[in-house]
């Protein structure tokens, strides 16, 4: 190990299981020198995360197997007992996780936990620990650090969460601090803002940086050296201009083409598969053939209108005292055209998902009309709204826990098509689902699969499956993609283009991230604190926004180097 490295990695393999072990990382080395950010990009099951775990040690001994070597300052922490594993954890190597909430104690204050670790890594006082936590709050930059000191993690945001999180990651001052996928739940102005904070706090502190993510163009804004991860090993290795300039895995290249870009639009996004297999032509929809779409789409009377609705909640209502009012949807007002995509973008919080569950009658308008093939379905008795299901669906953004866990695919599938009597016989209705696995890319053998045994791209696939056995009029996309890797997303978004071509679909496409609404939409509605901020062509609004919210959100899409 050379004099300037902090980290090195040799030949390490991971395996796990004892009776038939199966290598999840497989000979992989790599470096971390001091003062340098890493960027490791790789997909769900690359070995990424379990790598880091490694480095840090939480990988349970008896499941695991491990070869090879990890070198941090001259020191194997292979051979380190878990005693002197707590002492190295915190003190010179820490980790800030995905996913906060999962991270961060629900039962006790952010405050208390950021200060028990300062008492037990630091020695500190109660008054010395409290006052560097409110200290470490202030330089992560978080808003009224006092209130936050007392806050439990459920009263603050996600983006609050992650930067308590990352208060508590450098408490301690560590060498080497390891981001696993510390953005991938959040919006694109806080992604926006974490990463800054990351580079701001590595650059004061002088630590040396692991930035975990699937996402390659978000690893660019970051990192100084870049490793891409495949079926747990290294495709390939290098600087942020040699990675995304000159590229030399089809892998990563597939992995660089399959996010949608806000330049062109292209009829369908590339896919690992169609690049490997030299497939992929890459077909522009014009300017011109857009506008001839939408001029015979636009001459029809809409689909769905909906008018000034309205969805109020009331909170710490007091017995004489006036309640808080949350006007979750305000005065919200527009028109879907049949075979049309309108695109709902906004931050958490904006109320698009409200929205959506508003239109499909989930929840109860506070006010206003929805009106569906001119018919207002706020008015419709809970039968009549049974019946209206059919025609409205909506794909949801987890879909495995909008699949039961006890029952198979198969009779998933089937359920919605006997309830809204679609088909004539059990035996056709079999078939039916059979062939609309193999319309979504699922065989048949996933009819008899349960939703544990499937990856998050095949049960997404199950649940539009699920979602076009009813052949509806009207389909609702609530963050039907956000939680996918890169190229599935782009497998998803082609089968959603190709059903909607097919089975004329129309589709309310909501979701924050911007680049993959634009790629979709054909309308866009930007959403902010409940009301429309901007509303009308897609690409005309990402050419030339009004709001300087629309512009904000544009601004920070993270657009690789």
């Amino acid at each position: 190990m050379g004099k300037t490295e902090l980290l090195h990695i040799e030949n390490l393999t991971i395996s796990f299981g004892k009776k038939d072990p199966r290598n999840v990382v497989e000979d992989i080395s790599l470096v971390v020198h001091p003062n340098e950010v890493l960027g490791i990009v790789g997909e769900s099951g690359s070995g990424k995360s379990v790598t880091s775990m490694a480095i840090m040690g939480l990988l349970p001994k008896e499941q695991s197997h491990i070869a090879g070597s990890i070198q941090f300052e001259g020191k194997e922490l292979l051979s380190l007992t878990n005693h002197q594993f707590q002492k190295l954890r915190g003190n010179d190597i820490a980790m800030i996780f995905q996913e906060p909430m999962s991270a961060l104690n629900p039962s006790m204050t952010c405050g208390v936990q950021v200060a028990e670790l300062l008492r037990l890594h630091r020695s500190m006082s109660a008054s010395e620990a409290k006052k560097e936590t409110l200290s470490l709050f202030e330089k992560v930059k978080l808003p009224r650090p006092n209130e936050i000191f007392k806050s439990y993690p459920h009263q603050i945001s996600g983006g609050q969460m992650q930067r308590v999180m990352i208060a508590m990651a450098i408490s301690c001052k560590p060498k080497l601090l390891i981001a696993d996928e510390p953005t991938t739940a959040l919006d694109v102005t806080v992604q926006k803002e974490v990463l800054l904070l990351l580079k701001e706090l590595q650059q004061e502190t002088g630590m040396s940086l692991i930035f975990i993510s699937h996402d390659l163009a978000l690893v660019s804004e970051i990192a100084e050296r870049v490793v891409v991860m495949y079926q747990g090993r290294i495709e390939e290795s290098g600087s942020v201009f040699e990675i995304f300039k000159l590229p030399k895995s089809s892998y990563t290249k597939a992995l660089l083409a399959s996010r949608p870009t806000l330049d062109v639009r292209l009829k369908e996004l590339p896919t690992i598969a169609s690049i490997a297999d030299k497939t992929f032509k890459p077909q522009e929809i014009t300017p011109q053939q857009r506008a001839f779409r939408h001029k015979s789409m636009y001459t029809h009377a809409p689909l769905l209108e909906v008018q000034n609705l309205k969805k109020y909640y009331y909170q710490n209502a007091k017995l004489f005292g006036k309640a808080d009012v949350v006007r979750a949807v305000d005065e919200v007002s527009f028109s879907v055209f049949e075979g049309e995509t309108v695109g709902l973008v906004g931050e958490s919080g904006c109320g698009k998902s409200t929205l959506g569950k508003t239109i499909m009658q989930l929840i109860k308008p506070t006010d206003g009309k929805v009106l569906f093939k001119g018919k207002d379905i706020t008015l419709l008795k809970s039968k009549e709204i049974r019946q209206l299901r059919k025609d409205i669906q909506i794909v949801f953004q987890d879909p495995y826990s909008s699949l039961n866990p006890r029952i198979t695919i198969g009779a998933a599938i089937l359920e919605p098509m006997k309830v809204h009597r679609i088909g004539t016989s059990e035996v056709g209705r079999k078939s039916k689902v059979k062939e609309l696995l193999n319309r979504v890319g699922l065989d048949e053998s996933y009819y008899d699969r349960y939703p544990h045994e499937l990856s998050g791209g095949q049960r997404q696939r199950v649940g539009i499956a699920r979602t076009i056995a009813l052949e509806p009029k009207l389909v609702i996309c609530d963050e039907s993609v956000s939680a996918l890797d890169i190229s599935v997303q782009a497998q998803v978004l082609n089968l959603l283009n190709e059903l909607k071509e097919d089975f004329g679909f129309t589709y309310i496409f909501i979701s924050h991230d911007l680049a993959v609404v634009k790629y979709m939409s054909d309308q866009l509605i930007v959403m902010n604190q409940g009301k429309i901020e901007e509303i009308g062509d897609a690409d005309e609004i990402y050419a030339h926004p009004n709001q300087s919210y629309t512009k904000k959100l544009i601004e920070a899409i993270p657009k690789g180097k």
